[in-house]
């Protein structure tokens, strides 16, 4: 087998475009933040909503670790163009889906859709990102997935008053993945003259002794192990955040994402300039240490200034540690299994909203307070750096 080349440049069209189409599958996703409400206005029963909302990232869940086997960069492009299409069907379909059972199917396929798209996306993605602007790369990824969060809840709420319900944004959105449809079939020759000319090796499916030897490479067991820890310490923060804040008697915890997210954008934005010049994984450890600091302390904060300094430095430790631990995965990964092992962490970052708010739950029901599951999620990231701290000894092996 030759020598796989990789380019140093970054900012190629393909990268970019691919960018765009996942900043596009995520607006589509970042307007269900009020999807509960939306259930009690069309009268699906209180017992149910619970279970719908939850039932997107189930799905996820549940499909991602069948897909992402199978997915690769030969047959991503065509998965990815029936995803597009599924999307705008099932985002449509919320105009007309009002019982429980259309609503459960029409939820499974909405997931079944999110998990096809993103997963042939970053499949496609990472042929794109240099070995030497690892960092770099993942930073402008996981921006991508970013802005949509802190754009598209404002934007509906300013649009929700002209229109007659969320049932229209719902489907407005699809709007982005017709344009996605329009980007992807631009980027069609492009695509598969680049992909013609890769080595095999990277192209095509991995093979199963391949993922069994990927499972016993120690760096990349406890990397994944690492990003399962810090995306339930993170779905600690999302779930139960208002919950915290009613119990601190902070109140209004609205600002805490925003300036969380703001902060989170520009550590990555800046950091992408310098992050492949640093030491990679001390800087994670140094994330990590500090994640530990501010989970700790936020139950302890019950005034607003403290509050929101906080909410700053939680923005500052996820800019860090998440762009970080992709690059190291990455770097750690053989060439042929960068897509699978990037999908993998998307795999984790279901499992930990999967888990956690049932976990969560279960916790306050036997008597807990809040302020507990926040001790418990900077338990996770304590553990979370046993699995970074040996990375160095078994490099040097």
């Amino acid at each position: 087998m030759r020598d796989i080349p990789e380019s140093p440049k970054l900012f190629s069209f393909e990268f970019l475009a691919l960018c765009l189409i996942l900043m596009a599958a995520f607006c589509n996703v970042s307007v269900f933040y009020g999807f509960y409400h939306y259930l009690g206005v069309i009268g699906i029963p209180l017992a149910w909503r619970g279970f719908l909302v939850g039932l997107e990232p189930m799905a996820a869940f549940a499909l991602r670790l069948f897909v992402i086997p199978w997915i690769q960069a030969r047959n991503a492009y065509t998965v990815l163009m029936v995803s597009l299409v599924l999307m705008i069907a099932a985002s449509c379909s919320y105009l007309w889906v009002v019982t429980v059972p259309s609503m459960v199917l029409l939820r499974i396929v909405h997931g079944a859709a999110i998990v096809l798209l993103t997963s042939a996306v970053i499949a496609l993605i990472v042929q794109f990102i240099p070995k030497e602007k690892s960092a770099q790369g993942f930073s402008i990824v996981s921006i991508s997935t970013m802005i949509p969060y802190s754009v598209m809840p404002t934007l509906t709420e300013a649009i929700l008053p002209q229109v007659r319900s969320e049932a229209v944004i719902y489907a407005g959105v699809s709007i982005f993945s017709g344009v996605s449809v329009l980007l992807l079939a631009a980027l069609r020759n492009r695509l598969t003259a680049v992909l013609r000319n890769m080595d095999t090796a990277l192209t095509r499916r991995p093979r199963m002794d391949e993922i069994r030897e990927n499972f016993q490479q120690r760096s990349v067991v406890f990397l994944l192990c690492t990003a399962f820890l810090v995306y339930l310490a993170h779905a600690t923060v999302f779930y139960f955040m208002k919950d915290l804040s009613l119990q601190t008697a902070i109140g209004d915890m609205g600002p805490f994402f925003t300036i969380s997210m703001a902060t989170m954008i520009a550590v990555r934005a800046f950091g992408s300039l310098i992050f492949d010049r640093m030491n990679k994984r001390r800087t994670l450890q140094f994330g990590l240490a500090l994640l530990i600091l501010c989970l700790a302390a936020l139950p302890h904060s019950s005034a607003h200034m403290p509050f929101y300094l906080l909410a700053g430095l939680y923005g500052f430790c996820m800019g860090l540690i998440l762009p970080l631990l992709n690059a190291l995965l990455f770097l750690e990964s053989p060439p042929p299994l960068r897509g699978l092992n990037t999908n993998l962490t998307m795999f984790t970052m279901d499992a930990g909203y999967f888990i956690m708010p049932y976990m969560g739950g279960m916790i306050i029901a036997f008597g807990a307070g809040f302020d507990v599951l926040y001790y418990i999620g900077a338990g996770f990231i304590l553990l979370s750096l046993s699995f970074v701290t040996p990375l160095a000894h078994i490099r040097r092996r």
